[in-house]
């Protein structure tokens, strides 16, 4: 019995002595503020260890405009970007153990700089657009929150990122014509073949992946999501949606136009019969294809032209610069986009040939009046 209420003293003591010894973890980081410069004590250039790179070092003065520090004038170094009086910046708060205090500047503010740019984009979209202008920028609206509140959450939450990227398209698609161009027989027609067009677009840019051996993970920010979400979600088929979604807009294009030109040439030539009709367009098409190939083309190049410049200076052969993840995934960006391009101008064109007719452009010259 004496060595049992031994043992029981010693087990009660150590459960005791957990709470007393163990040490929280110190989080050192207090948050990210913003901050306005209001002088630049001092600037020099300076050579970036192991580099031959040269770096602008500042000290910097600023005022605190929110945060605990709100109203206080703070004295910083600063390393990463270069920074003027009067500029406003984001800036991160830490206290260390020792009770030191460290800022580090994060970005600049161009919040203010983003909405004069967005006021400039809807005044020349309604002053050229008017009412039809004024319903593309609500489907805009409506397709980024569609974007930010729908597809977003849903693959975190753990849906399929191919599956709810085809289902979010197909509803900014809905949106995007319809709501711009009026509900008619046009937009039906264009809605129909853009999204036989999204289906078999999927497919190759299923089929690409695949005999490409593409992963997803073509940048760092790949990386920090996966380790974000414990590795829950599928990279592959996140480059997947992405390519649809990156393609939705161009496609929907091609179709609005394909469709509008088949209704043109009924209206010029109602006694044109529908193979004559289906030629004219497709010849049409082939033209704005071209037009469009080469604007995907270089789109793609332009977001990646810093990309390009580096491995342009690099030592590697050209077959391992194309065999890099990131080069491979912009290549079959590009070429599933185009296809998809492609295959939707014979698609809608034959949709148009075959259900517009006199009586129904008729309809949609008034619809385009109301």
């Amino acid at each position: 019995m004496e060595r049992i209420g031994v043992l029981i003293t010693i087990c009660l003591c150590c459960l005791c002595a957990i709470p007393v010894n163990a040490q929280e973890t110190y989080d050192s980081f207090q948050g990210t503020w913003r901050g306005k410069v209001l002088e630049i004590i001092s600037e020099e250039v300076k050579i970036i260890p192991g580099t031959d790179t040269q770096h602008v070092y500042q000290t910097v003065r600023f005022e605190a405009l929110d945060g605990p520090k709100k109203g206080t004038y703070i004295t910083a170094e600063n390393d990463y970007i270069e920074l003027g009086e009067g500029d406003t910046f984001f800036y991160d708060y830490s206290i260390y153990p020792d009770g030191s205090e460290i800022y580090n500047v994060v970005e600049l503010d161009r919040k203010g700089s983003l909405i004069f740019l967005s006021i400039i984009f809807v005044g020349v979209i309604l002053a050229f657009g008017r009412w039809q202008g004024f319903r593309s920028l609500i489907s805009l609206v409506v397709s980024f929150l569609a974007l930010l509140y729908i597809l977003l959450p849903g693959i975190l939450a753990g849906w399929n990122p191919l599956v709810a990227s085809i289902l979010v398209a197909s509803a900014i698609l809905f949106v995007a014509i319809f709501f711009t161009h009026g509900f008619n027989k046009e937009s039906c027609i264009a809605y129909g073949g853009t999204m036989v067009a999204v289906i078999i677009t999927g497919l190759f840019a299923m089929f690409s992946v695949y005999i490409t051996h593409l992963t997803g993970f073509s940048d760092e920010a790949s990386i920090y999501l996966n380790f974000h979400t414990d590795g829950s979600l599928d990279f592959t088929a996140l480059l997947l949606g992405a390519i649809i979604i990156g393609v939705l807009g161009i496609l929907d294009d091609i179709a609005i136009t394909q469709v509008a030109v088949v209704s043109e040439l009924y209206e010029s030539n109602p006694g044109m019969d529908k193979k004559e009709v289906y030629k004219r367009a497709l010849r049409v098409g082939r033209d704005h294809v071209g037009a469009l190939v080469n604007t995907l083309v270089l789109a793609y190049t332009g977001a990646s032209l810093p990309l390009l410049l580096f491995l342009y200076t690099s030592q590697s052969s050209t077959s391992i610069i194309l065999s890099t993840e990131i080069v491979a995934t912009e290549i079959v960006r590009t070429i599933v986009g185009s296809v998809g391009l492609v295959l939707t101008v014979p698609i809608v064109t034959l949709l148009a040939v075959f259900c517009l007719n006199r009586s129904l452009t008729d309809m949609i010259r008034k619809s385009r009046k109301i």
